[in-house]
This record gives structure tokens, sequence and C-alpha cells, in this order.
């Protein structure tokens, strides 16, 4: 298995203030550091800026100016986050349809993958995020069924629970967890 645990990110960006706004704001992460790295030309040092929701991590996401305004495709498939449970995520997910109403995010979807529940949305400049948590059980990949988040989340949870039990693969998480410790072990 590997030794390795995923820390932070970069993302470029056009307007700096609005992606920082935007992820202090709707992620709850905070600002941690901001300042400019010379580049080989003087005139056009990076500035940076440094976000983190936990004190422990000096920086979870980095945002670096420089993204040029003719990059029409992004190769960031998606930014990830877990949210703490399925309430929390019912409260991101009204928070976010807020920030698409207001336009400052776009592309909200709501969807489970049987193995987790998670809302998709883009960010002011399309990077697309995900805030998810991880359900009780596995299903094979890939899945992508919308739901309906505005429900009690125990009725959310017991729709989704019945979804997933009808599809290939459906086991319990700690099950699914076993097998790829032995698989990890093996390869």
């Amino acid at each position: 298995m590997s030794s390795l645990t995923f820390s932070h990110l970069g993302i470029y960006a056009r307007d700096l203030p609005r992606m920082a706004a935007f992820y202090q704001r709707v992620l709850g992460f905070t600002q941690t550091d901001q300042g400019f790295l010379p580049t080989a030309d003087p005139a056009r040092p990076v500035e940076l800026i440094f976000l983190s929701g936990n004190p422990e991590e000096h920086h979870q996401i980095v945002l670096a100016s420089g993204r040029p305004a003719e990059a029409h495709f992004n190769v960031v498939n998606q930014i990830s986050l877990r949210a703490a449970s399925l309430e929390a995520l019912q409260q991101h997910h009204a928070q976010v349809e807020a920030e698409v109403a207001a336009g400052q995010a776009s592309n909200l979807a709501p969807i489970t993958h049987g193995n987790a529940i998670s809302i998709y949305f883009s960010d002011p400049e399309g990077n697309r995020l995900e805030m998810f948590i991880d359900t009780p059980w596995y299903v094979s990949q890939p899945v992508r069924v919308p739901i309906d988040l505005k429900q009690p989340a125990a009725v959310v949870m017991a729709w989704a629970e019945h979804h997933a039990r009808e599809l290939e693969g459906f086991c319990p998480r700690a099950e699914w967890v076993a097998r790829m410790k032995t698989k990890m072990r093996n390869a």
C-alpha cells in the first residue's frame, strides 16, 4: 500500500479575489497566506492565495494567478471534498443553490454513486467541485443517478440504499475495504 496521502492542490485562476472569496464563503476555507512568487520575468510574478479548512494544514488549496483568458478547457476533472454528514451535505446543497441563483456557481447536480452521495457544481471560473459523503455500502462503478437532497436525511439515505441494493456489486463497505486491503497488499 502507498505511504502517500493527499495534501493539497493548486488552481490557476483569472480573478484571484473572486475565487478566494468563493472558496471561503462556500467551502468555509480560511485564507492562511498571500503573496507573490518571483518568476523568470520580474515584471510578471505569480500571485498566490493559500486556503485551508484545517488548522494543521497551511493550505489545502492554493490559488495562483496566470490562468489564460483563452483557456476554454479545464484539465482538472473535479476537486472533491468530504462533508461531515448527510445533513451537512444538505446544508451545503442549499448554500450552493443560493450561489447558483446569485450567478457565482453553476451546474449544480445532486447525485448518488451508490457508494457515495454527492453534489457537483462549478466555481466562478468553471472548475468542477464535488462535496460528498460515503455511504455504508459499495456498488460497482461508475454510477451516476440524480437524487433529491431536499427530503429529510433519513428519507434520502433510505432511498439511496434501496437504489444501491439493486445495483451490481452491492455489499457492505467494510467487505469492500477488506477486499481492497488484500488486493493492495498483493499488488
